[in-house]
């Protein structure tokens, strides 16, 4: 192939739309095919740690990214019920100077937003739902609803934690209900009595169950917060059915009263049952392949997925740029670099939903002590000790130091 390969992306979402910056970065031609009407992002708020950070320098972005986000001043985990600080890691400055980039919380909607705003709007092909793909061995073919398709040198599926491109290569593979049920909501910052508690970043621990929230605009201007709880009451995967506040005040009535004021204060709820999914053996068949919750879909606990989506944009479009007449061998080396550390991720997400909700106060008493003495002293004081995810940086992997 003497040409440079077009690349096909099914879907619109936050790693699609960064597999297409990347790529579009690199000189490569690159279409999106999104099923909604139009592009936009499900849910709420983001956690964007250091290595996010670094995949948007990548991706020209950075800059533009830190001034829409949200810096806290520091993350803090505290005790349900007496909001007791269990720890207290590292502060904003801390952060990116022992990183190498800032920590920030975003409005999901916003980065895509950015991400969008970076590319060419005639990329874009919204309505367009994809049903089933074809590897073959000089091209790759999408079929949509209603009939028509299309072939690309590669397609990647960005589709998420349902994707038919997945589903088309290997199956339907069922995933595993964890015994636990979200709610997250959005509250105006204005809209708390203390105004400071907009600004906050935090994690309530308690026992069966813990809860997130932080701002997701620059001024607090909107705070996000996530609300996890073990319980076989409900087992819909959805981000959109919404709910009545009742559920939430009755599971969490025992907890924080502050807590209680910023759940009261949102206009509207939402909830979902939270399923896992083992990892796939392998992403790519021919030209085709998978990526960000399409190929490796992860618990929400260490706060890693939308930055695993992000890095694996990056890593493909440079596996693609630098083997461009051989799309398959371009799509192995990507899989190479990413399987292993998605899957750590994936698998550190399983055992650390484990810690959040201890029920025993002994239990929780020691992990609290492990906390704060990994916090003050620990060589990783990152919140929840992540700092093997946000030290890497998607410039310097080893495939481009393959020169």
């Amino acid at each position: 192939m003497s040409r440079k390969p077009k690349v096909v992306i099914i879907g619109g979402g936050l790693g699609g739309a960064a597999a297409a910056l990347a790529l579009h970065r690199r000189g490569l031609e690159v279409e999106i095919y999104e099923k909604s009407p139009e592009l936009g992002e499900i849910g709420a708020g983001l956690n964007l740690s250091p290595n996010a950070l670094k995949a948007f320098r990548y991706l020209g972005v950075e800059e533009r990214a830190v001034e829409v986000g949200f810096q806290a001043r520091e993350q803090l985990i505290r005790s349900y019920r007496s909001g007791r600080i269990i720890a207290r890691p590292r502060r904003s400055g801390d952060i990116a100077e022992r990183y190498g980039a800032p920590f920030l919380t975003m409005h999901r909607a916003d980065l895509l937003n950015i991400l969008i705003d970076a590319l060419p709007s005639t990329i874009f092909h919204t309505d367009a739902e994809c049903i089933g793909v074809e590897p073959h061995e000089d091209r790759a073919i999408a079929t949509f609803a209603g009939g028509q398709s299309i072939e690309a040198d590669i397609i990647v599926g960005a589709d998420g934690i349902h994707s038919a491109v997945r589903d088309s290569l290997f199956g339907r593979i069922d995933p595993r209900f964890t015994g636990c049920i979200c709610w997250r909501g959005l509250v105006p910052g204005a809209a708390l009595p203390d105004p400071s508690f907009a600004r906050q970043m935090v994690a309530w621990w308690g026992p069966h169950g813990h809860i997130v929230h932080y701002p997701v605009r620059r001024q607090g201007e909107l705070v996000n917060f996530v609300a996890h709880y073990d319980s076989e009451g409900w087992t819909e995967e959805s981000w959109t059915y919404e709910c009545d506040k009742f559920e939430l005040m009755e599971t969490y009535g025992k907890w924080n009263q502050n807590l209680l004021n910023l759940i009261d204060s949102s206009e509207k709820y939402y909830k979902w049952a939270l399923y896992d999914r083992d990892p796939l053996e392998r992403w790519t068949v021919g030209r085709i392949t998978l990526l960000g919750d399409s190929a490796h879909p992860m618990l929400p606990y260490l706060g890693q997925g939308a930055c695993m989506a992000i890095e694996d944009g990056c890593i493909l479009a440079e596996a693609i740029a630098r083997t461009p007449n051989d799309p398959q061998l371009a799509l192995e080396t990507y899989e190479e670099v990413r399987k292993p550390r998605a899957t750590r991720a994936q698998l550190g997400s399983r055992v650390r939903a484990k810690q959040n909700h201890l029920v025993s106060p002994l239990a929780r008493f020691k992990r609290d002590i492990r906390m704060a003495w990994n916090s003050r002293f620990g060589a990783d004081s990152s919140a929840g000790q992540a700092a093997a995810f946000y030290n890497y940086d998607v410039s310097k992997a080893d495939l481009f130091n393959s020169d």
